[in-house]
């Protein structure tokens, strides 16, 4: 069995599930952590773990959080409604900070386990305009994490891997496909109900959409 490590983020969503998938197949001993941070639903932490089963991870961990406690986002106040239109600008579902906190978190993580590796997956191409989905975002945490840790000053470091970056939804689901990704276990929208189907509106469920449509490959999402 390999020896090297990865810890992935992994949302319950159809990118996250890709890369647990993408990482297993390059060798890793993958560690999956997923976050109850106050989000509209907790179907998605259900939907992570039928993935981290599926797909064999060494261990899967749920941290929770209370983001929902500075609000600021469709995802974490209620109050706010999630937008069912296209936007300009960066759209009110943006979370403030939330892969800052959730890489830091499996930052923590990884330094326990002696992996050198951190999987997330953000991408620069069908997305909705996150700042912290950015190329420059994703470099400047890894350039961040071997300075703030003693595995970076004293070991060989930290990569922040970000295999989606330049791919668009319909490419990562073919790589997904390819590397047994079951994404009738996955949910991506933003409000979906409790059984898990979506609305079919959101931005979220848009692009998932169009990249199984593009893709060429019948969509397992159910909606209400």
């Amino acid at each position: 069995m390999s020896e090297k490590k990865a810890v992935i983020l992994l949302s319950g969503g159809l990118d996250s599930a890709t890369v647990v998938a993408m990482a297993k197949a390059e060798g890793y001993q993958c560690y999956s952590m997923s976050f109850d941070y106050g989000q509209r639903h907790r179907v998605e932490l259900q939907a992570a773990e039928r993935v981290a089963q599926q797909l064999g991870v060494i261990e899967h961990k749920v941290v929770g959080l209370n983001l929902n406690g500075i609000g600021g986002s469709a995802l974490t106040d209620l109050n706010i409604d999630v937008p069912e239109a296209p936007s300009e600008g960066i759209p009110v579902t943006y979370v403030p900070a939330r892969n800052t906190v959730f890489l830091a978190l499996a930052l923590g993580w990884a330094e326990v386990l002696e992996a050198q590796d951190i999987f997330i997956g953000v991408n620069a191409v069908d997305y909705s305009g996150y700042p912290d989905c950015r190329p420059e975002f994703i470099e400047a945490f890894e350039r961040m994490a071997n300075l703030a840790t003693k595995a970076g000053v004293e070991g060989e470091g930290f990569r922040i891997r970000a295999p989606l970056q330049y791919l668009s939804k319909a490419q990562i689901i073919q790589a997904g496909l390819a590397n047994g990704v079951d994404y009738a276990l996955t949910v991506s929208c933003y409000q979906a109900d409790g059984e898990g189907r979506a609305c079919g509106k959101c931005d979220s469920c848009r692009l998932r959409a169009e990249g199984f449509a593009n893709a060429g490959v019948a969509d397992p999402t159910r909606y209400f």
